[in-house]
């Protein structure tokens, strides 16, 4: 199952481009652990857009480049998990040669906001269609193995129920249209530390959202869903309670919550034009912060 209305990738003059948008978890219940320490989830996963951008150009080897507002620290070796992407449909397709790559990395990294895994599945889109090989689906090994996260953002831009430990995925009714602003107060918030700092995990799931609801329907479900992370996170980094609490000051702010592990923050409102306003503000109020108006894509 891939999403039904796949993010397109464009071929031009042999450049290849795709996007790679933000993983919102606007919800994060954390149902469970497993014996072999793996956590048991129920979140609804979406796309925002804002986004990396990935373009690749034939060449005999596989080789990335980076620029971007957040290429420092951003490795170019067969750690990074594009080329790691590359290799796996590479090697499942068997296909010899490579590509030259180059990532725009507009998203900030380890924020909560899924951009490594978001990063991969759009080079798999983005090679599969350059070398003319059928693609790796949500459920090919190759795909699974290079993250819990690569098979939902290959959803992407479709809303999507994700449960187990990535491997449910279900997609959810259409949402509203209706707009968000990510608000991430630069701060290091590592998963492993937050899962560690849990004092409960066994929560209960997501109540049911009922198919067609308007935007405020959709708020008021959301304000009754969790973030099971969300203390736990804070108690790491501060500075979350505080980007939360500068966005529910917000007066076209229906709904904030921590995106993921954190530290990334989402602000729901009702369209583009306050989300503007609210980004605007946010940014007035901390300058060091990164903060990002986005539509919520479907």
């Amino acid at each position: 199952m891939q999403s039904p209305c796949a993010l397109p990738v464009t071929i031009a003059s042999g450049l290849a481009t795709a996007t790679a948008p933000a993983k919102v978890n606007l919800t994060l219940h954390v149902t469970g652990q497993r014996a072999d320490g793996y956590h048991m989830l129920d979140s609804l996963v979406v796309f925002a857009g804002v986004e990396d951008r990935i373009t690749a150009r034939p060449a005999p080897n596989l080789s990335l480049s980076v620029n971007g507002p957040f290429a420092e620290g951003v490795p170019t070796d067969h750690t990074n998990l594009i080329l790691r992407a590359a290799q796996a449909l590479r090697a499942a397709r068997g296909f010899t040669k490579g590509a030259a790559l180059t990532l725009e990395k507009n998203l900030p990294h380890a924020a909560g906001v899924g951009s490594g895994s978001s990063d991969a599945a759009a080079t798999l889109r983005l090679l599969a269609d350059l070398w003319g090989v059928p693609p790796l689906t949500i459920r090919d090994r190759a795909t699974v193995e290079l993250g819990a996260d690569v098979p939902v953002c290959l959803m992407a831009p479709q809303p999507t129920r994700m449960t187990g430990i990535g491997e449910g995925l279900s997609p959810m009714p259409a949402l509203p249209s209706c707009a968000m602003v990510l608000v991430n107060p630069r701060v290091d918030c590592p998963t492993g530390k937050v899962f560690a700092a849990m004092t409960q995990k066994d929560n209960p799931g997501m109540t049911p959202m009922v198919p067609g609801l308007d935007f405020d329907g959709f708020a008021t479900w959301l304000a009754a869903q969790r973030n099971d992370m969300q203390r736990a996170a804070e108690s790491i980094a501060p500075e979350i309670t505080k980007a939360l609490a500068l966005l529910r000051k917000m007066p076209a702010v229906r709904v904030a919550v921590m995106s993921g592990s954190g530290a990334t923050c989402v602000g729901l409102v009702r369209d583009m034009a306050e989300a503007r306003l609210v980004a605007r503000a946010v940014q007035l109020s901390e300058m060091g912060w990164w903060v990002a108006p986005a539509p919520l894509l479907s």
